[in-house]
């Protein structure tokens, strides 16, 4: 196939990918969804769950997949990379540990509860899937799959988080200022443990401490030198209050080498995005560069992901009763270890119950942060296209549980924790 035929091929994949994501959106908003919801549900149906199953000759000349033609997904592959660099970019320019500070013993305590539970449960259920189960690829090992596996349950859909509480006027109640320091300190702790994990899968201890120590001096110098230098160069790219050109361009090339260093030395490109968003000077660069970069990576960049996620998604794969009690047993895992494990840390702590549940509700939430890691497991090998079809339901099941849920259960700000500014919606709004 030609490169113009190719072009011309992406261009409609593009239409169709844009135009299902809203179509999707509409009907999800009807059930108090959110858009990241009905893309990631849009993007497994553009698949051969849904579309290759019953339109397999047209789902397959939307997006072949062959030997002849396999480069017009291989389009897709590395636009969704960098709509997922840019959108942990951004995410990284969010992450405010600050904020952790007003409610930090209950925040740290949510996070240690909502990392150590789910790693531990996902530990053994990761043995037993080594040991009895044909879900990890023959070569893996059985620390690295558990660890991975451990990892993927840990995570919380942060910046989903984020956006739901500031939907809901939370900002500044004890709720919103617990989970979202918890989550935050959770997809940090979630993130490292991810970079421990690619960094080992060599089974060679000496390209481990190279990794890891390569990712450990990437930090220190992205916290110790190009913060500064960050600091010091606010001034020369805002002017009239806000940010440059140049200014703006130097953010996406560091991005741009920070992913490629961190993929070089064996982690991941994402996780050189998060580390050099995390150092953007917080005010007039972090304002104008996330208004820049966010509406064209979120509503362009990561539906393409999505689908790209959803085109090896194979739901079709779990074609019997065991697997699909083994997908219950993955969404269990992950519900109760993560979901409960935070609800019980937040009463332990003293947060009335009712709070408390809500904490729990939104840390289960993985969202797309869990895509992303789970895209990193199969493309690495460590995990089979039937664990994959089975961390995408959970993915996609513990998100829709969030609205819902929270709403139900959680149906108002309990009186006098409500500190957000007096036009905030209510939690039932």
């Amino acid at each position: 196939m030609s490169n113009s035929a190719l072009a011309i091929q992406f261009f409609l994949q593009i239409a169709v990918i844009l135009f299902a994501c809203r179509v999707v959106g509409i009907i999800a908003a009807r059930f108090g969804q959110p858009q990241v919801v009905a893309e990631m549900i849009a993007g497994v149906c553009l698949g051969p769950s849904l579309l290759g199953l019953f339109f397999p000759d047209f789902q397959q000349a939307l997006f072949p997949w062959d030997q002849t033609a396999r480069d017009t997904q291989s389009y897709l592959f590395p636009v969704s990379q960098l709509g997922l660099a840019l959108y942990m970019f951004i995410v990284g320019m969010e992450f405010r540990i600050d904020i952790v500070q007003t409610q930090w013993k209950s925040a740290v305590a949510v996070s240690v509860a909502g990392m150590v539970c789910p790693f531990a449960l996902s530990l053994a259920l990761g043995w037993y899937f080594f040991r009895y189960t044909s879900l990890f690829p023959a070569g893996t090992g059985l620390w690295e799959s558990a660890m991975f596996l451990g990892a993927s349950m840990c995570i919380t859909a942060f910046p989903m988080l984020a956006r739901i509480i500031h939907h809901r006027g939370l900002t500044g109640t004890r709720i919103g200022t617990v989970a979202i320091g918890a989550g935050a300190l959770d997809d940090a702790s979630a993130w490292c443990l991810l970079a421990f994990v690619l960094a080992s899968i060599e089974n060679n201890p000496a390209g481990v401490v190279a990794n890891i120590g390569g990712g450990a001096v990437f930090v220190l110098v992205a916290a110790f030198i190009l913060k500064p230098v960050f600091a010091r160069l606010e001034q020369r790219v805002t002017a009239d209050g806000l940010l440059s050109d140049a200014g703006f361009i130097t953010c996406i090339v560091l991005m741009s080498l920070a992913s490629y260093v961190t993929d070089l030395i064996g982690l991941h490109a994402v996780f050189g995005a998060f580390v050099i968003g995390t150092i953007i000077p917080r005010g007039i660069m972090t304002r104008d560069a996330i208004a820049k970069i966010h509406p064209l990576t979120v509503t362009v960049l990561l539906p393409l992901f999505f689908t790209f996620s959803g085109l090896n998604t194979r739901i079709g794969l779990l074609n019997s009763g065991s697997d699909w009690a083994l997908c219950l047993l993955v969404l269990t895992t992950a519900v109760a270890g993560k979901g409960i494990a935070c609800w019980l840390a937040a009463r332990a702590t003293g947060i009335p119950n009712r709070e408390a549940v809500g904490i729990g509700i939104l840390m289960n939430a993985r969202g797309m942060m869990e895509l992303i890691i789970i895209n990193i497991g199969r493309e690495r090998g460590l995990i089979s296209d039937e664990l994959f079809a089975m961390l995408v339901v959970m993915a996609i099941v513990t998100t829709l549980m969030t609205s819902p849920i929270f709403d139900r259960l959680v149906t108002s700000v309990p009186e006098g924790i409500n500190t957000a500014p007096a036009n905030a919606k209510s939690v039932s709004a």
